[in-house]
């Protein structure tokens, strides 16, 4: 999300005839997009705030926007803490960030953005189609920094697609921090499997992904539209959060591990070769070895393509800071962030040795160290050799296969 949301502000930017700096040093401004959904994320944002204060001693006409969703509605402690910064701007307030780049003029109206697309850059695009969270888990800092759910019309979603796949762009992935909340808020009673459909027969997209699923939103109607579409990846992204019902109530979870693993069990049921991922948080407020283990235990037992585990960190303001004791040593969350690392790590090389042999489809998206890398439609890395272009459709043979990627040579390709 907060990629797309730079790359909408670099468009609206060069539309007021702007141009990006090459290097930091030589730029007129600075805008930093921050995340704090962890608190590494955050660390590495302030890292960066360094950096810009050195820039910024160094040539004090510069101007410095720290945006993203480090910034919430109150900015005193950020002004003191930051005091080198010249504004801050909450996630998507893209006037806000215009003004401070024209403090002395006019500056443009919120409405401003509408029919500002970002450009195409590479076979791949990200695109916005829900804003927001309504869900508010107990350990998450985005619905106070994004707001609620506000799902964009049909027919500008549209035209953003359209014109990224008259660039070039081959793949959309369809951003939501709940995606399939999309379209409950708008009056025509739409939902992400609606669409889907209406971006389906856009000339030049070859493929259609989705993220970030919420498992009590993930509807038949929508694991219907994936089965059904062929354009759309047979690809999901479904964090659990935690094995255990104690945790996911204490997390705020609005589902039990046996409905997640029903929804499961419905993308298995209609797309067997389907990709799906998960995340888990270890050493959450009052996890016990036992409850541990049973999130251990579901992962070993529903064999994920890959798992983003990271260990719970406080985030200020939410609702777990708040009311709930961060109790779990921090070796023991290092423990357990390692015990299912390993699981993934091997989990992962099984179901990736099984591959080895077969043919995949994988969309060329770009070169490195002379191989060429892109993904198959479920989601796995592909690495192969060969004189291709960004943007083509290879057919790959896996000859090899780790954990983390495939490697294989090609034997037919289209443009």
């Amino acid at each position: 999300m907060n990629k797309a949301d730079s790359a909408k502000l670099a468009a609206g930017l060069d539309r007021m005839g702007h141009e990006p700096a090459s290097r930091a040093e030589d730029a007129d401004l600075l805008v930093i997009n921050t995340c704090a959904v962890r608190e590494h994320a955050e660390l590495r944002a302030i890292s960066k705030l360094g950096e810009t204060k050195r820039l910024k001693k160094a040539n004090d006409a510069v101007r410095v926007v720290l945006t993203g969703c480090m910034v919430g509605p109150q900015v005193d402690e950020l002004r003191r803490r930051f005091p080198y910064v010249d504004a801050f701007a909450p996630p998507q307030a893209f006037a806000d960030i215009v003004a401070s780049v024209c403090p002395n003029g006019a500056t443009p109206a919120s409405d401003f953005w509408t029919g500002v697309f970002p450009a195409a850059e590479g076979p791949t695009a990200f695109v916005p189609v829900v804003f927001g969270c309504n869900k508010f888990c107990s350990y998450c800092i985005v619905p106070y920094r994004r707001g609620r759910e506000r799902s964009r019309p049909v027919d500008d979603v549209r035209r953003e697609v359209e014109r990224l796949a008259a660039g070039g762009v081959r793949e959309v992935t369809l951003l939501g921090q709940s995606v399939e909340a999309y379209g409950r808020d708008l009056a025509d009673e739409l939902d992400l499997a609606d669409l889907m459909r209406a971006l389906h027969d856009i000339a030049g997209l070859e493929r259609i992904r989705f993220l970030t699923s919420y498992p009590s939103d993930l509807t038949e109607h929508i694991i219907d539209a994936v089965a059904e579409l062929p354009k759309v990846c047979e690809s999901f992204s479904l964090p659990v959060q935690a094995g255990d019902d104690e945790m996911l109530a204490s997390m705020r979870r609005n589902y039990s591990v046996e409905e997640y693993r029903t929804v499961v069990a419905r993308i298995r049921d209609r797309m067997p070769d389907a990709g799906i991922t998960t995340d888990l948080i270890v050493g959450f407020c009052g996890e016990t070895e036992a409850q541990f283990q049973r999130s251990y235990d579901l992962l070993a037992d529903l064999r994920f393509d890959k798992v983003h585990v990271a260990a719970y960190s406080p985030r200020p303001g939410t609702i777990a800071s708040r009311k709930l004791a961060d109790d779990v040593p921090q070796a023991v969350k290092e423990t357990r962030l390692q015990a299912i690392e390993a699981l993934e790590s091997r989990i992962a090389g099984e179901i990736n040795a099984t591959l080895v042999g077969a043919i995949a489809e994988v969309l060329v998206e770009e070169q490195r160290k002379g191989k060429w890398t892109g993904r198959t439609r479920s989601g796995k890395l592909v690495h192969f050799g060969g004189d291709f272009r960004s943007g083509d459709i290879v057919n790959v043979l896996i000859e090899s296969a780790s954990p983390w990627s495939l490697q294989g040579r090609a034997v037919s390709s289209r443009g």
